[in-house]
């Protein structure tokens, strides 16, 4: 057995004190390993899975208890001499919502094509017997409304799918518009997918990490506030633009307040404003995220509110994804939201994106973290935003951001 099994390396982790021996790991540690011994197996032997054997792992639980870790690692053992010449092949990686813009990207060039879904699940069955899905997360109603066949088509083509979540299965798309349009996703998740919760009380990401300050609180006096903002530049050889200034992303532009020169320094500098209020998206995140490596977002402004009641037209989702959902069995239906959620929402959507990109993100704030949001209808998924964002506020972060 090769020393990078999933078993193996959290051991050595273990042993070298790298990690934390956690017991509510150890059970996707073992559904892990033993996907990798299966795989071992089929991949020698040409065979296709039985029954009786794991066809995905879907981990889930409060931010921090090491479901990306732990998935990381899965993926991490495949490409090791067992798989050797395959390694490329075998397993796809992604952040959701990145697998989700390949999904829609793939369905308007099948646009015409009969059964367009199985077509697409048949094109990464024929490249990858592995698919992981970091922060399998449902929003929009575009994607809940196509995933269900899509998943039970990956499963029919013997795809292992491994997923993170903070979420449990029948929690994912909670009180979403025409929720009963997903509910075969989930039916197919518990149907072939093991369900690990990892319930430990630690939060593995507030281990001890060099603190790097990357949060600043704004002062009262507009005259401080604009020599903060002006160091922060200063500290990335940034100047301000002198008339307004804007950057085209996906075919809509996004006024900056300055931008680096330099071709490799790739540093942007956004008003909370331009960026996570008005029609932006977390495709738009995503582009940002491979054009920069470090972004200053200034002038964030405290979130928390009192939630309402507003009808919401069916068609207006403004995630920017133009799905079509002309074919909603419902026109309309009461949202519940406080005034500033829709900004809320795609400031995590920003933070998951440059989390998971590496990217160095730098903020001015008028509260502290702890004040940013505490009151509105998404406490559950800002969680995981204030946990990212203290361990992104860390020189090991920082470097790692640096080095990719």
């Amino acid at each position: 057995m090769s020393n990078k099994s999933p078993l193996s390396q959290y051991q050595t982790l273990v042993s070298l004190d790298q990690i934390t021996d956690d017991v509510a790991q150890q059970q996707a540690v073992d559904l892990l390993q033993q996907l990798y011994v299966q795989l071992h197996l089929t991949n020698s032997n040409k065979h296709c899975l039985a029954n009786n054997q794991v066809r995905g792992v879907y981990l889930w639980g409060k931010v921090g208890r090491g479901k990306t870790f732990l998935m990381d690692m899965f993926v991490n053992s495949l490409s090791g001499d067992l798989f050797k010449g395959t390694a490329n092949k075998i397993c796809k990686r992604q952040h959701f919502h990145h697998f989700m813009r390949d999904v829609h990207q793939q369905l308007r060039e099948l646009s015409g094509k009969v059964e367009p879904l199985k077509r697409i699940a048949k094109s990464f069955s024929q490249r990858y017997r592995v698919l992981c899905f970091d922060e399998f997360f449902v929003s929009d109603i575009g994607d809940a409304m196509l995933l269900g066949n899509l998943l039970q088509y990956l499963f029919e083509l013997n795809i292992i799918v491994v997923s993170t979540s903070n979420s449990a299965p029948q929690e994912l798309y909670r009180n979403g518009l025409q929720r009963q349009r997903f509910l075969p996703a989930i039916a197919a998740i518990e149907q072939h997918m093991h369900s690990v919760h990892l319930a430990g009380e630690q939060d593995h990401r507030h281990r001890t990490l060099t603190y790097v300050q990357n949060y600043f609180e704004l002062p009262d006096s507009q005259k401080q506030q604009t020599v903060l903002h002006q160091k922060l530049l200063n500290r990335f050889n940034l100047k301000p633009f002198t008339q307004k200034t804007t950057i085209t992303i996906l075919g809509r532009e996004i006024n900056t307040i300055a931008k680096s020169a330099e071709q490799d320094e790739q540093v942007i500098c956004f008003d909370f404003s331009a960026i996570c209020r008005g029609p932006r998206s977390h495709f738009d995140y995503i582009e940002i995220a491979k054009q920069f490596n470090t972004l200053l977002l200034f002038n964030v402004p405290p979130m928390s509110g009192q939630a309402y009641e507003r009808i919401k037209a069916r068609g207006t989702e403004d995630n920017g994804s133009n799905i079509n959902v002309s074919t909603a069995e419902t026109g309309e239906r009461e949202v519940v939201l406080a005034p500033m959620d829709d900004a809320v929402r795609r400031f995590i959507a920003l933070v998951d994106e440059c989390y998971d990109c590496h990217i160095n993100l730098v903020m001015s704030a008028f509260v502290p973290l702890s004040d940013l949001y505490n009151n509105g209808t998404l406490l559950f998924e800002f969680e995981r935003t204030k946990s990212r964002l203290t361990e992104m506020a860390s020189q090991e972060y920082v470097d790692k951001s640096l080095s990719g």
